[in-house]
């Protein structure tokens, strides 16, 4: 199905007037769901300069269905072109700009509203009613279709979309079915639904809701030393076409003005509310979870930190040559897992941005590493977000090939005859790729070293190689070696990423 992006292309519009679409078709729910009827915009294909029709075939837009009643329509119609008999009341729609509701046909009511931009209407909003489905009339059903029919009187005048209007008030924002009031120019409650009486009952407001002045009912119920967002005051008289959200007593409401105007001339307003006490308190919930996380991630940094001096420390007491070789690897690899824990401890994920730790671990691994030389280090490409299990995998791999590249590809051997010697480098290349359908990563390092001996791959039984193999193992990968001319060495390696899924 299309998107408006997409139809808009059939046509000529303004850069003004397709981004008048545009807001209108991102705020219409609301205007189906007051009205319990499906909404279809109807473009004609094209306009001369004049703004007139230069064709004689309109066709469907964009479409909402109500969320408060049954659709009518029930397949996607967008794209459709208008029969002959809808598309005369469009032209005459488009022609006088004015709304009509030709008489009923068996069990359908249409009502066609010129959408109204700049003083120019630009297309034709149409509501569908099946009269045949309609719900029953009652208080709610009466009071929403009276907003309904002012919303759409401001579509006709230009009123709507509001500008500045805020759609949305972040997560838990109002939609009709969660509360709607009406108020008088003076913010005097006119009408509540029985969704929004409910959340002022839990705000503490037992008196009668219709005749109460709302910004009161709230002011009242605020506890010393509340802070109050400058919004509220304008939000709740619905001044202004903002949303809020006010918390009291353990409550909040999040708050959606709309104001309603006749010929420019503000005659009340709709306010949406809908009571979010229950997401809030989980999502205080979730934060508190994170900040344990992230503690947690933090002190392991710190263990892993001191148990790395402390080998470092040992080390030195020793005389054995190979014993204190072996606790300084042992200390490297521990600085290496603390890294990741690190960046963890810094953020709300436990999806690691691994182009952030193969930067620190290559950094990191270059300036430890037994050698004199000074090497130059780049990191290509991009691993992207991994979980923190195989951002330790990757970690420790990445560290012990750059270790093995720097510490034996850069040793003071003669080159080939003839060879140039070279600045030394070492070159990290990451993409992202799919294996048997499974998200994965290529990596390779690639240095400009002397070389493997013989051209084959090094030797399998240091400790170094055991702990790459087996972590390329665990991860279902596989990696591979080659000399490259004039010298240096290129090791290859792919392995399978895990899902927050699996």
């Amino acid at each position: 199905m299309p998107s408006l992006r997409e139809t808009l292309t059939r046509t000529n519009l303004s850069a003004a007037a397709t981004d008048w679409l545009h807001r209108l078709v991102a705020d219409w729910q609301m205007v189906a769901d007051l009205a319990f009827a499906d909404l279809t915009l109807w473009l004609p294909i094209e306009l001369d300069a004049t703004g007139d029709r230069a064709g004689s075939t309109w066709f469907l837009a964009a479409h909402a269905r109500p969320s408060t009643g049954p659709n009518f329509y029930h397949d996607d119609v967008i794209g459709r072109p208008a029969e002959p008999g809808r598309e005369t009341y469009l032209r005459q729609v488009y022609t006088t700009g004015r709304s009509i509701t030709p008489d009923e046909t068996g069990y359908v009511r249409e009502q066609f509203v010129p959408v109204v931009c700049q003083g120019r209407t630009i297309a034709i909003l149409i509501r569908h009613t099946d009269l045949h489905n309609m719900r029953q009339q009652g208080g709610l059903e009466v009071n929403y279709l009276q907003i309904s029919q002012q919303l759409f009187r401001m579509i006709a005048e230009g009123d709507f979309p509001i500008d500045g209007a805020a759609i949305g008030v972040g997560r838990g924002t109002p939609r009709v079915g969660d509360g709607v009031v009406r108020l008088t120019a003076d913010g005097i409650i006119d009408y509540a639904s029985p969704n929004a009486v409910s959340a002022l009952r839990r705000l503490g407001h037992t008196d009668q809701v219709n005749g109460a002045d709302l910004s009161k009912i709230v002011t009242d119920r605020l506890q010393e030393g509340t802070t109050v967002d400058e919004t509220v005051p304008l939000v709740l008289t619905g001044r202004a076409p903002w949303g809020s959200e006010i918390e009291t007593g353990g409550v909040n409401l999040t708050l959606r003005a709309v104001p309603l105007t006749r010929g420019g001339v503000r005659m009340g307003a709709l306010l949406l509310l809908r009571d979010v006490s229950e997401i809030r308190r989980r999502e205080r919930e979730l934060l508190s979870k994170d900040a344990t996380i992230r503690e947690i991630h933090h002190r392991v940094k710190n263990n892993l930190q001191t148990v790395a001096a402390l080998l470092r420390l040992q080390s030195r007491r020793l005389e054995d040559p190979a014993a204190k070789e072996a606790l300084a690897e042992a200390g490297r690899r521990l600085t290496t897992v603390a890294l990741v824990h690190d960046t963890l401890s810094q953020g709300f994920s436990e999806q690691v941005d691994f182009d952030e730790v193969a930067n620190r671990v290559l950094k990191a691994t270059v300036e430890v590493a037994a050698t004199s030389t000074v090497v130059a280090t780049e990191l290509q490409g991009t691993f992207g977000s991994v979980l923190a299990g195989d951002a330790t995998h990757l970690a420790m791999i990445l560290a012990e090939l750059v270790h093995n590249a720097v510490e034996h590809g850069f040793e003071e051997r003669e080159l080939a005859a003839g060879a140039t010697r070279v600045a030394p480098r070492v070159v990290v290349s990451a993409r992202r790729l799919k294996i048997a359908s499974q998200d994965g990563v290529e990596v390779m390092v690639i240095d400009n070293g002397v070389g493997l001996p013989g051209g084959e791959r090094p030797d399998r039984s240091g400790l170094g190689m055991q702990i790459v193999e087996a972590l390329i193992s665990d991860l279902r990968g596989e990696i591979s070696w080659r000399t490259t001319k004039p010298h240096g060495t290129v090791v290859r390696f792919t392995v399978r990423l895990r899902s927050n899924a699996n």
